[in-house]
């Protein structure tokens, strides 16, 4: 498997040295052999398409094109494992920049897509909820009952997800907008999403938790939301592609952490970095 420092090591220069990607244009990184090989491996004769869509959407985004450029390659590469398109206007899945490196996320079509991957799934859906459509929700018995013809205005005032499975078993969650406001200030590390496609957003964060509590999920699925959880800068550029003999499994998704938390922890990792690097260089005075 290669990390983003090990690719940067397959793109050294006649000398040696690894150049700077900061330095490197996008484009030039797509078309270097490494990186081409790699989509190659993963997907075949798509793989030019794939880079050429990668690269369309860094010239489109300013705010990607200040991340660091491997970073975006990393992203890039989960959803080819996954074969979701990153085309931001499909929403499938996006690469989306915090602090100075790209991040994968799924979007809602892309939960569903992974979803209906396992075969299990009669329905599944999620949709947004406007004035005068809601007309009673028990969050008990998930009963609800909502008439789409009796829109009043195009106020969006709630999300709901649904799915029933080939055995029957069936499950419905309403979020209220405000509920998922609230959400998005606790958990999201970034704005950029949310300022991009709301709704979309709000759809995949009350998506995410019906499935994640009540759902049927692949290991391909919780390999991808690890991925989407986890640290730019501590990703591998790594295949996520389970195995032929991979099952389909039920289980509990990995919690949220709220953005400050995560923000804490990773500067804590950092402290400890420096503190043992500071205790090396003593050693050796």
């Amino acid at each position: 498997m290669a990390t983003n420092q090990s690719l940067k090591n397959q793109l050294a220069n006649k000398n040696g040295q690894a150049p700077s990607t900061q330095g490197a244009t996008m484009k030039g990184l797509l078309a270097s052999p490494s990186v081409i090989k790699r989509f190659e491996e993963v997907l075949g004769k798509r793989a030019t398409q794939f880079t050429a869509s990668i690269l369309s959407l860094y010239n489109s985004e300013k705010m990607l094109q200040k991340a660091e450029p491997m970073s975006v390659i990393s992203s890039a590469m989960i959803a080819a494992t996954l074969d979701l398109p990153v085309d931001k206007n499909l929403g499938y899945a996006w690469i989306v920049p915090y602090g100075g490196k790209a991040q994968f996320q799924l979007g809602y079509k892309g939960y569903i897509q992974l979803a209906l991957r396992t075969g299990q799934y009669r329905y599944i859906n999620v949709t947004p909820i406007h004035e005068g459509e809601l007309i009673k929700w028990n969050p008990l018995t998930e009963d609800i009952d909502i008439d789409f013809e009796q829109r009043e205005s195009e106020v969006v005032i709630g999300y709901a997800a649904y799915f029933e499975l080939l055995n029957g078993f069936r499950k419905t969650v309403y979020w209220t907008k405000e509920a998922v406001e609230k959400h998005r200030k606790k958990f999201s590390k970034s704005d950029f999403g949310w300022k991009n496609d709301w709704d979309a957003m709000a759809m995949k964060t009350v998506l995410k938790n019906l499935l994640s509590k009540w759902g049927i999920l692949s290991v391909e699925m919780q390999k991808a939301v690890i991925e989407e959880n986890e640290p730019s800068d501590e990703r591998e550029m790594k295949d996520i592609t389970p195995e032929e003999d991979d099952n389909t499994i039920d289980y509990d998704l990995p919690e949220e952490q709220p953005a400050e938390e995560k923000k804490r922890k990773n500067t804590s990792k950092k402290n400890k970095k420096d503190s043992a690097q500071e205790a090396m260089d003593m050693s050796f005075d």
